[in-house]
């Protein structure tokens, strides 16, 4: 009953429509719309029986289309209910609000405020029919199967807005919108995954009097139940033999005991359909009912037959950090020994270049001991405790712990208050490992960590987005250099400028959510101050002063800012003044060592520490240049290694280079990255400062790069 007053809303041409329900509607049920509304003189009867505005003569029933015709929905409800209806038309000064009692009205309409359209509130349903009340279901059954037929209905009705929701709630359980498409109400009420795997079908037969349109999934989608949303004449109805047809063809395409899901909109010859053939309504009979489905058949046998070119297998990987235990590495290969297994192709993985990573083109392992390392003890996993502060969100207890291989430092133990979790398998010999431990995610409400967030999205670009999001990975032409294809362009992109904004703006997004990454011998501030002022990249002079000085100097400073550093970026600064914590940025990757004495160094001298903003930006901005992946202190390749052999190949389109196939592309990178590198050395002005003093001389240089590498292959 319920129902068919909300499609009564519907005949009055509403945009908008609105349910809100209580206690699965036996406490009340609203429904409120935007439509034409009740004219005052109709209150007095709009809950009598046999009383509509939607027939005139006799001869109407023969070709009615609205959903309401018989006047029996708000008179049955009056009688089991107690019903109030606001109601204002577009030419009426104000609304009017009566209430019904077993079709009559109570008292006169009394005027009140309101906006155009119509309020119906049902109260108290079935409050004298106990036995009625007794035989529903659950409220929250009940409230099911309203958000499933009004969810149906959003489908169809793709031109206005629905909203259900329970009393009290904030969020809405049925949502749509009235700019909204079918495909659109399919993605929000059914999942995303269903949306893409839509097909949309139309026919239509001028002699069998019949005209379809609708969606269908195709043959890489199924579900457990058969979902069939079928209109005929715009009402929601059933046809067990449609069904079954339907159900015939998809037999051939989905796995046993799988079903498709279809929304389909079947407008029939009014005076053709027989829709009294049940007492609910919600099967109805046709003529040339057997013509009808039989053509619907075909045309959606002939559509699944074209899509069935490709079809789409998932597989479950071995999770990041878990590790194989030796025995079963062990019986896995014996028993490979004993018999090999076909390996079916719905149990291999599909990789795609975008998963590409730059790990493999970043130092090996076996190569750390020719490179100096400010931690020199291997680590070992020896839990602790932490000290994170609070004002974070209530989570779950248990800390997720990853642990992955170190790449270039001996990183080690990990600190948490919670338990950690236990990770099955575990060789207690392997010592090169980080542990990482993220703490739980709280909320920051700093005005200038916001501000800087708008910056960011304010400066995008969606020209760069996109070539980012959708690019095809060729290849890296060094450590610095890596080459992508976006549509019919390629282009040469400089991995240490890219590496350097992604971690500024992991560094303002994720601003106070970081984990740490420990250091296992704690580096003293002093030593690392010295190391920096005597490198040539400090630009350090006799006029600055003695360098022990100004290294107490660096020390004394960021120990006095040691709380904040910790609290915002987990950088941890012992009262000994040693740095025992960095802040995790990114999983499996830690910065250079290389680069720490020079990032301590400016920290002291290029952070603005007065304003709260420009702190947060120029500490963000130094500790991004930190973590980049730097040319100086990556390893280069040995003479006739392929670096772009650790991607995929990428065959060209032929309009990009004539048809050049990609390692002629990739050699003729390599020497314009070359070129280039020795373009920015001899545009150096002789005894310029390095960049670290916000001196440097490069300025030629760096243009005359970008206006190279905006020409690339353009």
């Amino acid at each position: 009953m319920h129902c068919a007053t909300a499609l009564a809303c519907l005949d009055a041409k509403s945009t908008n429509i609105q349910v809100i329900v209580k206690e699965g509607g036996l406490k009340l049920i609203q429904i409120q719309d935007n439509g034409s509304g009740i004219r005052k003189e109709d209150l007095e009867i709009v809950c009598e029986r046999f009383t509509t505005s939607k027939l005139q003569t006799f001869e109407d029933l023969a070709s009615i289309s609205t959903y309401g015709f018989r006047g029996e929905a708000l008179a049955s409800i009056s009688h089991v209910a107690h019903v109030t209806i606001t109601t204002k038309t577009a030419d009426g000064k104000c609304a009017y609000r009566a209430s019904y009692c077993d079709g009559k009205l109570k008292a006169p309409a009394k005027p009140c405020a309101g906006n155009q359209g119509t309020l119906i509130s049902v109260e108290d349903l079935f409050y004298n029919v106990q036995t009625r009340r007794k035989a529903l279901k659950s409220p929250s059954d009940e409230y099911s199967r309203i958000v499933e037929v009004v969810s149906r209905y959003a489908i169809h009705n793709s031109g206005k807005s629905f909203t259900v929701k329970k009393q009290g709630e904030m969020v809405a359980d049925v949502k749509t919108f009235a700019s909204a498409s079918v495909l659109d109400n399919i993605r929000v009420l059914f999942g995303v995954a269903l949306s893409r795997e839509m097909m949309e079908v139309g026919c239509e037969d001028q002699k069998l009097a019949f005209k379809l349109k609708g969606y269908i999934s195709n043959a890489n989608y199924s579900v457990k139940k058969c979902i069939l949303i079928l209109f005929i004449n715009h009402r929601l109805v059933e046809s067990c033999a449609l069904k079954k047809a339907i159900e015939t063809v998809y037999t051939a395409y989905l796995p046993k005991n799988t079903h498709p899901f279809l929304y389909l909109s079947l407008e029939i010859a009014p005076h053709n359909v027989d829709v009294n053939v049940h007492p609910t309504k919600h099967e109805v009979h046709f003529l040339h009912e057997d013509c009808i489905i039989g053509s619907i058949q075909k045309h959606i046998e002939s559509k699944l037959l074209g899509s069935n070119s490709s079809r789409t297998y998932f597989t479950q990987t071995l999770l990041p950090g878990l590790s194989v235990s030796v025995s079963d590495v062990k019986t896995s290969s014996s028993s490979t020994a004993d018999h090999s297994e076909h390996v079916y192709a719905n149990q291999m993985v599909r990789t795609d270049s975008k998963a590409q990573k730059l790990d493999a083109f970043l130092q090996p392992a076996n190569n750390l001991s020719s490179v100096p390392c400010l931690i020199a003890s291997p680590p070992k996993l020896v839990p602790a405790t932490a000290d994170f502060e609070a004002d974070i969100n209530d989570g779950p207890e248990e800390l997720l712990v990853n642990a992955t291989h170190d790449m270039q430092i001996n990183s080690a133990h990990v600190q948490s208050e919670a338990p950690l979790r236990k990770r099955p398998h575990v060789d207690e010999e392997k010592e090169d490992v980080t542990l990482a431990c993220t703490p739980q995610r709280r909320v920051i409400r700093l005005t200038s960590v916001k501000e800087l967030q708008n910056e960011i999205t304010e400066q995008a670009h969606k020209g760069l987005q996109e070539i980012l999001y959708n690019h095809s990975f060729v290849g890296c032409v060094n450590p610095q250099w890596s080459l992508v294809q976006h549509h019919t362009k390629l282009y040469l992109l400089n991995n240490t400028k890219l590496s350097q904004e992604l971690f500024y703006q992991i560094l303002i997004c994720d601003f106070g959510n970081f984990g740490v990454l420990w250091l296992s011998n704690p580096a003293p501030l002093y030593d690392l101050a010295i190391l920096a002022l005597d490198s040539e990249e400090s630009g350090w002079t006799e006029e600055d002063g003695p360098k022990e000085g100004l290294a107490q100097y660096i020390v004394d400073f960021l120990k006095k800012k040691a709380e904040m550093l910790e609290d915002y970026f987990s950088m941890k600064i012992d009262e000994e003044g040693k740095l025992t914590g960095l802040p995790l940025l990114l999983d499996n990757y830690s910065p250079s060592m290389e680069g720490l004495p020079l990032f301590i160094l400016r920290l002291a001298t290029e952070v603005n520490w007065d304003s709260e903003k420009d702190c947060f930006h120029d500490f963000s901005k130094e500790c991004s240049y930190f973590y980049s992946i730097r040319r100086e202190y990556t390893l280069e390749p040995e003479a006739g290694t392929d670096l772009a052999g650790h991607g995929e190949p990428v065959a060209f389109p032929s309009e990009l280079g004539q048809g050049a196939n990609p390692s002629h592309a990739r050699t003729h990178a390599r020497t314009l990255a070359r070129s280039l590198a020795r373009l920015e050395e001899e545009t150096v002005v002789p005894g310029g400062k390095p960049r670290s003093m916000g001196r440097t001389c490069k300025l030629h240089a760096h243009r005359a790069k970008d206006c190279f590498i905006s020409n690339l292959w353009a």
